[in-house]
């Protein structure tokens, strides 16, 4: 006995905690839905490393302004007939040698080509910083979106189940009158299928809201479900002050987009200048400091004299006598290897001058070549300003007109609420059919979803043209 009472206690336990954290669920404001996409946002990601990787180029540029200094060593054994580093004779010996340098070159004049394309990397850098700085207002739309989508999927699905509860409870009545054998039986049959249709127009609602909450996680890059929190999002509704053209004014001036394109235009027209260094010509300086080591190399020091025969005779009397001479004799003794560096080393310092003369038109064709990536990038930059001035046109259309569909829509409501609570009157009194009933519900509830969906058009159209003019962030 006492084991199942502890066996139940624990249940009931387990059903409080997951109750619990069921009532927990956290719920994602805007705010945190725009703060987790630009952590996890994929896209977002690769843009940053495409300024990233422009921030390197610029670095390199300067870089390349700067003198080149290498250094060079190597050691090694070589075995047989070679050439004695030191003396440069001929030798069939084992022979150690070691080499070391220092070298250096630095680049004076090429027609400004490394500067100019230092600036030219300057400017993709920056524009890089705008793209990444333009994909960021892209994602904090998409997302604030996305969320509005949401909104307007749980609004709508609410609006259904309170539909499918007034049906249900007509359901009862017209069930009661039924089995009473009261009434047209035909209205039972009819409240059957009305029941059947709000039922329908729930799972759709409740497919349209599991829709709506994917493209928000997409966005997001989490793997969790997602409960979304409107208290802290504005959702008024008021008619949109600007006019088109005003809109497009600020976008001019606040968007990102503009401006990177701008910088992209300067960097192609550097690049003409990049190009064009190809026709001068290029001077440098350069240096270096050698030395090196062999193991062959000695010195010789005197350490006495001896008597040897030349190997020639004279005749002395008749007799054969052999030269001989005196020699002085030599101890051979290996120089250091610091010695030999010291010993062996040699500077040399010069200037380089490259002129170019024939390369096969290279160098024009490749300024030609320049010079149409910057007409490319000028119609670039025209084609963004007149998708952006129609889009800015279109969506400020559309937000007009759903403006006025929704005051008409609202004028429904209030019109078929009207209509619906006197037949709502009339039918439980017995004086109206129940065709007329449902008929009046069904004008009122559609009125609602309609309403309810033309609200967040407008709200999705006036973030819009906030985004154009820069206030989306």
């Amino acid at each position: 006995m006492r084991n199942k009472y502890v066996l139940a206690t624990i249940f009931n336990l387990m059903v409080w905690s997951i109750f619990a954290q069921n009532d927990a669920t956290k719920r994602y404001s805007l705010e945190d839905c725009i703060s987790i996409a630009l952590e996890n946002n994929l896209e977002l990601k690769s843009t940053a490393l495409l300024e990233n990787s422009a921030k390197i180029n610029y670095q390199q540029s300067k870089a390349n302004l700067l003198p080149s200094v290498n250094g060079n060593f190597n050691v090694g054994v070589n075995d047989g007939r070679s050439i004695d580093p030191f003396t440069n004779d001929f030798i069939n010996q084992e022979l150690t040698f070691s080499n070391l340098g220092l070298s250096l070159d630095m680049t004076v004049f090429n027609g400004f080509r490394l500067l100019n394309t230092a600036k030219q990397n300057r400017l993709n850098n920056h524009a890089s910083q705008l793209e990444t700085e333009a994909a960021q207002q892209d994602l904090i739309l998409n997302v604030t979106l996305a969320f509005l989508q949401v909104l307007n999927a749980q609004d709508v699905l609410e609006l259904s189940k309170a539909r499918l509860k007034v049906t249900r409870q007509q359901l009862k009545i017209q069930k009661d009158f039924f089995d009473d054998e009261l009434g047209n039986p035909a209205d039972y049959a009819d409240i059957l299928g009305q029941v059947a249709s709000d039922e329908t127009s729930v799972l759709v609602s409740e497919s349209s809201l599991n829709n709506a909450k994917l493209s928000l996680i997409q966005l997001l890059n989490i793997e969790t479900n997602i409960e979304v929190n409107s208290e802290t999002m504005l959702l008024g509704f008021e008619e949109y002050k600007l006019s088109a053209d005003e809109v497009y004014v600020d976008a001019l001036q606040n968007l990102a987009t503009f401006k990177a394109k701008e910088l992209r235009i300067d960097a192609a027209k550097k690049s003409v200048s990049v190009a064009k260094s190809q026709f001068t010509p290029e001077i440098s300086i350069f240096g270096g400091v050698n030395t090196n080591y062999s193991s062959a190399a000695e010195t010789f020091t005197a350490s006495g004299t001896s008597i040897v025969s030349t190997g020639d005779y004279v005749t002395v009397d008749g007799q054969d006598l052999l030269v001989m001479t005196e020699q002085t004799t030599f101890d051979a003794q290996n120089i250091a290897y610091k010695d030999q560096l010291d010993n062996n080393l040699n500077t040399v310092v010069g200037v380089a001058v490259n002129v170019p003369l024939f390369n096969g038109f290279r160098a024009k064709n490749n300024v030609a070549l320049r010079k149409i990536e910057v007409k490319e990038s000028l119609l670039e930059l025209e084609r963004t300003h007149l998708d952006i001035k129609n889009a800015i046109a279109q969506v400020h259309f559309d937000m007009k007109a759903v403006y006025q569909r929704y005051q008409s829509i609202e004028k429904q409501v209030e019109a078929y609420q009207e209509s619906f609570r006197i037949n709502e009157i009339r039918f439980k009194n017995g004086v109206s059919n129940f065709l007329n009933y449902i008929s009046s519900k069904n004008n009122l509830d559609n009125a609602l979803v309609n309403r309810a969906n033309a609200k967040y058009e407008y709200l999705l159209r006036t973030k819009v043209l906030d985004y154009y003019r820069g206030l989306v962030n």
